[in-house]
Order: C-alpha cells, then sequence, then structure tokens
C-alpha cells in the first residue's frame, strides 16, 4: 500500500481486513505518517524508500494512493518491475503525463487497474443491471455536489476534475464506453475568481444526453460529504440512486452522517465499495476475471479526454452575438 493519507488508509485498513489479501506493507513519504499507523496495524512493516519496499516487502500486487503529482513515477517503477498496479484515480494532473505510462500497459490492462470506488457502489451496481435489462438510455442527469469549504481549503481545485469525474467514469460504463459527439460546459465563479460549480451536456450520436453538475456549494449542516444523485431515463422507464450519504443519521447535539460514504473497515470486516473494488482487484491478479468496464487504463484516458473537452469548453467565454459585448452578469454563469 502506498500513501497513508485518508483514502489510502482506508485501502489498508480495508486490505488487513479481507480473506482474498494478506496485507504485507506500507510506503509512506514521512516516518511520522508511518508510525501512526503502526498504532492501528503494529505487525505490518512499513517503508519510506519505494525501490526498498519492493525489493524487500515480497508484494506481488500494489495499490497506489499517494499524491497525485506522484502517480505516474510510483506506477511506472511498479509497473517496470513486473508487478500488478491498483491505481486510485487520476491517473496524472494531464493527459500527457497519463499517456507515458502505455508501453508498460498490457493490451487488456489486466497489469494496471484504476481505483473508482463508485463503480462498486452497491446503487450503481443494481442500476447497471436494471440498464442492461430494461434497454437504452434517453437521459441521464447526474448532481455531486461538495461542502463549500473545499474553495478555501484546497485552492484552486476544479469540481469538474475533483468531483464530476467520478459521474463520468459511471456514465461511460452505462454507455458502454461510446464516445460522444458534443462536449459542452460552462463554469460558475467566486467573487474571487474561483470555480465553485461545473455544469456540462455530453450527447452520444445516437441522440442519448447526459447532464453533469458538480459544485462546492453545500453549507455546514449538511452531510460532511454533500450529496449525490443520478437519474436515468429510457422507454418507459426511469430510475434514480441517492448512493450519499447513506440514509442512516444520527442526532445528538447536531446531525451526524457516520456512513457518508459506502466504506465500512470495522473489526467484523469490511464492507462496501471499497471492499468489492479490492476483491475485484484480487481476482484480477489471480487472473480470474478481466479489469471490469471504467477501471482499465484506457478508460482512465477515454475519460481524461472528456474532461479536457469539457474543461476547453468551459473556458470559451461566449459574447452577445448582437453586440460583440461580453455577457451581462445576468448571463456570467458561462465566466
Amino acid at each position: 500500500m502506498i500513501g497513508l493519507g485518508r483514502f489510502g488508509r482506508l485501502h489498508a485498513l480495508t486490505l488487513s481486513g479481507l480473506a482474498e489479501a494478506e496485507l504485507v506493507g506500507v510506503v509512506a513519504r514521512r516516518p511520522e505518517s508511518l508510525a501512526r499507523f503502526a498504532a492501528e496495524l503494529p505487525t505490518v512493516p512499513g517503508w519510506t524508500n519505494l525501490d526498498q519496499a519492493v525489493a524487500e516487502s515480497g508484494a506481488e500486487a500494489w495499490v497506489v494512493a499517494c499524491s497525485t503529482a506522484e502517480h505516474v513515477r510510483v506506477t511506472r517503477t511498479l509497473l517496470e518491475a513486473g508487478k500488478t498496479v491498483l491505481l486510485e484515480k487520476p491517473i496524472a494532473d494531464n493527459f500527457q503525463d497519463a499517456c507515458s505510462l502505455f508501453p508498460l500497459v498490457a493490451s487488456d490492462s489486466w497489469n494496471l487497474m484504476l481505483g473508482h470506488i463508485v463503480l462498486f457502489n452497491s446503487e450503481f451496481q443494481q442500476l447497471r443491471d436494471e440498464v442492461a435489462r430494461r434497454g437504452p438510455l434517453s437521459f441521464v442527469d447526474c448532481v455531486r455536489h461538495r461542502p463549500a469549504t473545499i474553495v478555501a481549503d484546497f485552492v484552486g481545485e476544479n469540481p469538474l476534475y475533483a468531483a464530476m469525474v467520478h459521474d463520468l467514469y459511471s456514465v461511460q460504463v452505462l454507455m458502454n464506453r461510446a464516445e460522444p459527439a458534443r462536449f459542452q460546459a460552462c463554469y460558475h465563479r467566486t467573487e474571487s475568481g474561483a470555480i465553485d460549480v461545473a455544469h456540462a451536456q455530453l450527447q452520444w450520436a445516437r441522440g442519448p444526453l447526459a447532464t453533469f453538475t458538480a459544485s462546492y456549494l453545500t453549507p455546514g449542516g449538511m452531510a460532511p460529504r454533500g450529496f449525490d444523485r443520478m437519474e436515468v431515463f429510457g422507454a418507459g422507464w426511469s430510475a434514480r440512486i441517492q448512493p450519499n450519504p447513506r440514509p442512516i443519521e444520527v442526532w445528538d447535539d447536531s446531525a451526524n452522517w457516520p456512513l457518508a460514504l459506502e466504506i465500512r473497515t470495522g473489526s467484523s470486516g469490511p464492507t462496501g465499495m471499497m471492499a468489492e473494488e479490492l476483491r475485484t482487484f484480487c481476482r484480477v491478479v489471480r487472473g480470474l476475471q478481466p479489469v471490469p468496464v471504467g477501471a482499465t487504463y484506457h478508460d482512465a484516458l477515454q475519460v481524461q479526454g472528456w474532461m479536457d473537452s469539457l474543461a476547453e469548453s468551459a473556458s470559451m467565454v461566449p459574447r452577445n452575438v448582437v453586440t460583440g459585448t461580453h455577457p451581462t452578469e445576468v448571463d456570467d454563469f458561462f465566466v
């Protein structure tokens, strides 16, 4: 396990409880991170040097959840060493760096699986089955709102890349990897110029339309991870999932959502979408199944291309068709 931040720690705790895997080591940048983790799992050795960990750990499969800036370098080291890798999204900060791994990835991506836990959420899995059984989609609407505090806490983070990406992967799966024919997007900005809303549309040549909204707008009184909703419409049927937060709520002096995400790592055994993702990875490592749709390297490159196309569309400032002037405040959603 490489990286012991919020998600890296959850990965490590989940792996330690799976019957399908043995956690034989963790890698972190700082000794302090290893010391904190040792208090939870004292028998798991740790390293701060990746090459030393590769040589000494004996691990055949690796989960990479370090900083995005380090993803390509770390993954290249592991692939060159003949290891199988689960890489948390995104591959890289940009499309060019993501493509640099191409010579090392198998044609069917068996040695590199992308980590997108939303694809393994139980509600989305059921929705995928319903779409396969009931027929093609006409319209998909995805909403993913996150706390307004992110604008200040993570300066420069774009909700298109940081939040909407999850729904783009989900729709990629529902559309069986079909490439859209049209991309359109726009941003809303705060008074300081930070992007706090991204809105996008994708349309396919056969006609299906998908809309996406991702924001940093939810106030402190709402669930700490905001909320997600996806609605789909086909010929004579419709469905809705609301996978985040999970339904359980607890109140004392304030409201609390203890299961904001479908991830549990308790002593009774890990459950939820991260556990299912890692179980799938174990089967991929053993050759028992292929990397699922939406989690291959080539799927990741496709969605990276979608995001870049949407970001390019959103950066185009529309002008008044008659006067050629910039839009008024009424239209500043598009700026």
